[in-house]
């Protein structure tokens, strides 16, 4: 006789099988004007990606079927990578279900635990697919880089690998199922926000579409049209109570956030909209008892009234705190330009001298190539002593200016701030390589400008990644000119045309290029900006 465990085992089994949507599916209708007007309506900005995305719906619809590249959709939190997949969805009138990889550590968790283990459940395609209740759902493969590795329960990334294969996910077989399952009306979206930790073979199964952070600009058109009105619906706000101009929301992200997306704007308003709720509450009760004490002295004559006042939001009301960067005020100090997985910032570089035995230090919690960088700095202005200056008339010598003080009796100490956070890569070698020659030679660098480029012993400047991102960071703190190597020239066409009309690019091929366009006169004054001979 079979045990009651056993028995609802078997029903939990045999109605898992029957809710699936084996041959269950909704009614496509891919309109490719609609999808259009869909993706313009939920999301501002991202032209490329737009533009991407309705390319992959046009070929699915002369083809007659989703079957194809699976889309990754790369970039900082907070742009919308998420949002931009439910709107794929409604674009196709399918079901979405978003299933969250971060934090994922076992195969078991993508394939299922076997029956014969208590508390058995499904893997978290099957349940997705059971809650949609269609075979032609979408699914977003959310975090995708968060995915846990090399753990004893089994590799989860490796079980991703026949999900992902459309010559394989026909026969997806599910461990707790047991029973092959045609995965390939499914329509897979990924999303990531740095490449380095997805394993090579699951990288190989997607195409990557990189999503870049928004500008002041987009992020000003974003509040006002999006997360505004959803913030006052939210608090129950009408549109009277709060209202907000172009220039106060400007003012509102550039002292209140710093974030490649809009979270924390977003953070920021609803702080906001909960500071007018609070005051329209009072205000509300205050009227209510002016016209209850109206009511009691109308017998005397007397009358009462509250009127009611918009709020209307002012800068003056929430003026937040500003930038902190300092400027660049004395030699050895240089902004550079870093690319991280919530976008593009500024990295400052500092650089000073202390009596020693000719040591080089280096802190702020540098990895293996930026330490490179900086010995491959150090390695070319040795060398290049005589032509900077830095020794007497003779050339190779070593003593009778800073260089011999350099290289016998004085450390030098390299330091990149916000040392809690883990540095690494080789574009910061033109910064590291301009604050020395700053300290060596005494000439400070001019303050509205910022650098990025790696430098080789040879003194070329050869091109880096993140060029959109860091010129956008560069363009959000200030800086007005940046220099970049001259074979990342085809990265600004990338850049938003606010962006590109509000700053100067110097292009470099050599680092003898930087130095003339960033060092200023040993005479200057702080303030002082010189021009430079290269611009585009």
């Amino acid at each position: 006789m079979i045990s009651l465990i056993r028995y609802s085992t078997l029903v939990d089994y045999l109605e898992f099988i029957a809710d699936l949507p084996w041959n269950a599916t909704s009614a496509e209708r891919l309109q490719i004007a609609g999808a259009r007007k869909q993706l313009e309506a939920d999301h501002f900005g991202m032209d490329k990606v737009k533009a991407r995305v309705l390319e992959y719906l046009a070929v699915a619809k002369l083809k007659g079927d989703m079957r194809g590249s699976i889309l990754c959709m790369l970039g900082p939190p907070g742009i919308g990578k998420t949002s931009l997949g439910k709107s794929i969805a409604d674009a196709l009138h399918r079901d979405f279900y978003r299933v969250s990889l971060g934090g994922v550590h076992s195969e078991a968790e993508i394939r299922g635990h076997r029956r014969t283990y208590v508390g058995a459940m499904p893997g978290l395609i099957l349940q997705a697919l059971k809650k949609c209740g269609s075979s032609n759902c979408v699914i977003m493969l959310d975090e995708i880089d968060k995915l846990g590795r090399n753990s004893l329960n089994g590799d989860p990334s490796s079980a991703l690998l026949e999900v992902l294969d459309p010559e394989q996910n026909q026969a997806f077989r599910d461990h707790y199922l047991n029973l092959p399952f045609n995965l390939s009306k499914v329509l897979f979206i990924a999303t990531a926000n740095e490449l380095d930790p997805i394993p090579r073979p699951l990288y190989d199964r997607m195409e990557v579409l990189e999503m870049s952070g928004y500008t002041v600009e987009e992020k000003v058109q974003i509040a006002l049209r999006h997360l505004l009105p959803k913030q006052r619906q939210y608090h129950g706000l009408a549109d009277e109570q709060l209202r907000m101009d172009v220039t106060v929301v400007d003012s509102l992200i550039s002292k209140y956030t710093r974030e490649a997306g809009v979270r924390e704007l977003d953070r920021q308003l609803a702080a906001l909209c909960r500071s007018v709720a609070a005051r329209a509450a009072e205000a509300q009760e205050a009227q209510a008892e002016a016209e209850a004490r109206a009511k009691e002295s109308a017998v005397s004559g007397e009358a009462g009234a509250v009127s009611g006042t918009a709020v209307n939001a002012k800068e003056s009301a929430y003026d937040g705190p500003r930038d902190n960067a300092f400027r660049l005020t004395k030699p050895g100090i240089v902004a550079g330009l870093a690319y991280t997985s919530v976008g593009g910032d500024l990295l400052y570089v500092e650089a000073e001298q202390m009596a020693g035995r000719g040591e080089i230090v280096l802190t702020g919690q540098l990895g293996d190539v930026m330490k490179e960088s900086a010995m491959a700095a150090r390695s070319w202005i040795r060398a290049h002593a005589h032509e900077l200056g830095l020794v007497g008339a003779e050339p190779g010598a070593v003593s009778g200016g800073p260089l011999g003080h350099f290289l016998n009796s004085t450390d030098l100490h390299i330091h990149f701030p916000a040392g809690a956070v883990p540095k690494d890569g080789p574009s910061a070698g033109v910064t590291i390589t301009t604050a020395i020659v700053s300290l060596l030679t005494g000439r400070k660098v001019r303050p509205d400008l910022a650098m990025t480029g790696e430098v080789t012993l040879r003194g070329l400047v050869l091109p880096v990644g993140g060029i959109k991102e860091k010129v956008i960071a560069a363009h959000r703190g200030g800086m007005r000119t940046v220099i970049l190597p001259a074979k990342n020239e085809k990265d600004l066409r990338e850049l938003p045309q606010t962006v590109l009309r509000d700053m100067t690019f110097i292009l470099v091929r050599e680092i003898r290029e930087v130095l003339d366009a960033a060092l200023l006169p040993a005479d200057a004054k702080d303030s002082a900006a010189q021009g430079a001979d290269t611009r585009l």
